[in-house]
């Protein structure tokens, strides 16, 4: 569920960190880039658990309610259709799911009255109103709703997001991908929830990652002296770093990494430069990148292998 370009945005930063120390180790280095990459798979299952915790507070003050001195009608009848929720359900009864939970030591039992917060956040919502007033029941609407919950309201929420920082610092710019990877993996549900690998090939993403990081690192003085010879009209060293590494990277993948198109390169790089480097980084990244791979096929130095990447 992480895909190629997440993988490339943390190698990017792996790389710009080990390039700001001048005797950086390599292997300590690949060890953290691989470090992040887990942190990603933790926030991944804090997401999911604080779903379950959310549930579990619903449960909890049904009971409550229901042992008041003087308790309702609608305390001794509330209405359970959050708390049969079939994902939710499923979800609480999953084995890899807590397994994964006590493997990674994960709990949201310190912060409880958040938990708690959050939930009334959401029972006050619209959307919780009109899904516990639809007296339909089917797995596809139980599905539907928690995703619109996630999108809505949690992956938004300042107060988890200022949580996110404390807990780990890079966790508020990774909460976007973990919160839609549990978007993806809900929407799979059909009944019986299962946990999806957020590596699509993990042996295949890992090895990716390793050789960009490493292959980007050998080959970066050669990558600056053909960088420099197609801008004549620049100082070199006044090219925003940025910019500089994603070039970098995108020929370390054009020219070692044989199993992947140069086009899907070269439009990966120019669009992470659009999000991490400069307003002009786009066009300038662009314009080196294409004629530095003009040069290459005129001196036939890019190989690719594979089905359907020899032409390029």
């Amino acid at each position: 569920m992480l895909n190629r370009r997440f993988l490339r945005i943390k190698v990017m930063q792996a790389l710009y960190s080990f390039f700001q120390h001048e005797k950086g180790d390599v292997v300590a280095f690949e060890r953290e880039l691989f470090k992040s990459l887990d942190k990603i798979h933790e926030l991944y299952f804090s997401i999911l658990c604080l779903v379950s915790d959310i549930h579990h507070v619903a449960l909890v003050i049904i009971d409550e309610h229901k042992n008041k001195h003087l308790p309702t009608k609608d305390d001794l009848s509330p209405n359970l259709k959050f708390a049969n929720n079939s994902l939710l359900v499923s979800l609480a009864a999953n084995k890899d799911f807590a397994d994964q939970l006590e493997k990674r030591k994960i709990s949201w039992q310190g912060d409880f009255d958040v938990v708690r917060k959050l939930f009334q956040e959401i029972k006050n919502s619209e959307a919780y109103i009109n899904y516990m007033q639809n007296q339909t029941i089917s797995v596809k609407e139980d599905r539907e709703f928690l995703i619109e919950v996630i999108a809505e309201q949690l992956s938004e929420n300042e107060l988890l997001q200022s949580l996110f920082e404390e807990k780990n610092m890079h966790w508020v710019d990774d909460s976007f991908v973990a919160f839609n990877s549990v978007i993806r993996n809900f929407e799979t549900f059909e009944g019986d929830f299962k946990l999806l690998p957020l590596l699509k090939d993990e042996k295949d993403d890992l090895e990716f990652m390793s050789q960009l990081f490493k292959k980007t690192i050998i080959y970066r003085s050669e990558f600056e002296e053909l960088i420099g010879k197609h801008t004549q009209n620049w100082d070199v060293e006044r090219i925003a770093n940025m910019d500089m590494l994603l070039m970098e990277m995108a020929l370390t993948e054009i020219m070692h990494l044989p199993n992947i198109p140069v086009k899907a390169s070269l439009n990966e790089y120019i669009d992470i430069s659009k999000e991490y480097s400069t307003p002009n980084s786009k066009l300038f990244v662009n314009g080196v990148l294409d004629k530095i791979i003009a040069e290459l096929r005129r001196e036939d130095k890019i190989t690719k292998e594979g089905r359907g990447l020899k032409e390029n």
